[in-house]
């Protein structure tokens, strides 16, 4: 199915538009990322983690203060769907005794609540530390990859796009999730199911970009005497009716997920959206730019 047919949008011609808009997003996002940083979950930090569920609605400010004097700290408490609160301890031990003293605690305060964990989950602190240096070195791996695979079935300056792009998408979107956290109503916690769909996001992206690389190629061969630059861009309208679709259905699937999956796959759900989103608009104004740049900035050294 063809949804743009001979479509002649000039992207390469007002890329500098695009370099504008991306600049911004990233110095947002590297901003937030350094001030306010990302809210990791206890796979990255240790603790336990307990999801509540109470017949009536439990206030998160008032169950933090009066958990503060029974666990010895104060633990971070927030929403959690309806009905439900999440909490979240530093605090190391007997899980048992620790859920005991939260039942406990929340019953005591808030006669009624009849409150029930209904999920717990436990990371030590050793283990928490591998975990983030493994997703850290797993995402800085596929970027290598990434670009060995480009540099052999291209040329050097597709993979030098193509990581660009990458290191674009993910770069937004956790800066995204930096400024979206304790402020949009679920949560964003970056925990594994997150580092799962951000390597997602990267093939999809580098999945987008090569079909473009791909008939960039192809058009190289085809129509010698064209600009580069005339020769990019129409590479880029020849398979936009193929993005838009691709895009389209799985940014509906996703969206679907996102509404009906529940609470604990929204931020999930939500990653994904970004990502599909940015990569899409990546592959266009970013990944295909960048290699039309550096033929442009070489072919004017060597002169």
């Amino acid at each position: 199915m063809r949804i743009f047919e001979n479509t002649d949008f000039d992207f390469i011609g007002n890329r500098r538009k695009a370099y504008v808009v991306s600049g911004i997003l990233l110095l947002l996002s590297i901003g937030s990322l350094l001030v306010r940083g990302l809210e990791v979950g206890i796979d990255f930090q240790g603790g336990m983690e307990f999801v509540v569920a109470s017949p009536i609605e439990l206030e998160p400010v008032a169950v933090r203060g009066e958990l503060a004097a029974v666990l010895g700290s104060e633990p971070e408490v927030k929403t959690f769907g309806a009905g439900q609160i999440l909490i979240r301890t530093p605090a190391e031990g007997d899980i048992s005794e620790m859920q005991n003293r939260i039942v406990e605690g929340v019953s005591e305060a808030f006669p009624g609540s009849s409150p029930e964990v209904v999920k717990t989950d436990v990371v030590g602190p050793r283990f928490a530390e591998d975990l983030k240096q493994g997703a850290i070195w797993a995402i800085l791996g596929g970027l290598l990859v990434v670009f060995v695979y480009i540099l052999l079935r291209f040329e050097w300056r597709f993979g030098v796009g193509a990581v660009a792009a990458l290191f674009h998408d993910v770069t937004i979107t956790l800066g995204i999730f930096s400024l979206g956290a304790g402020v949009l109503p679920f949560s964003l916690q970056i925990d594994q199911a997150i580092i799962a769909a951000f390597l997602t996001i990267v093939g999809y992206s580098l999945n987008d970009t090569v079909v473009v690389f791909d008939r960039i190629r192809e058009y190289s061969n085809l129509f010698k005497t064209e600009t580069y630059d005339k020769l990019v861009n129409r590479s880029i309208n020849n398979t936009l009716s193929r993005t838009i679709v691709t895009s389209g259905t799985t940014l509906l699937v996703v969206a679907v997920l996102f509404i009906f999956g529940g609470e604990v796959l929204r931020g999930f759900a939500f990653g994904l959206i970004l990502g599909v989103t940015i990569g899409t608009y990546s592959s266009v104004f970013v990944a295909s730019p960048v290699v039309v740049e550096l033929r442009t900035r070489m072919k004017a050294a060597r002169r």
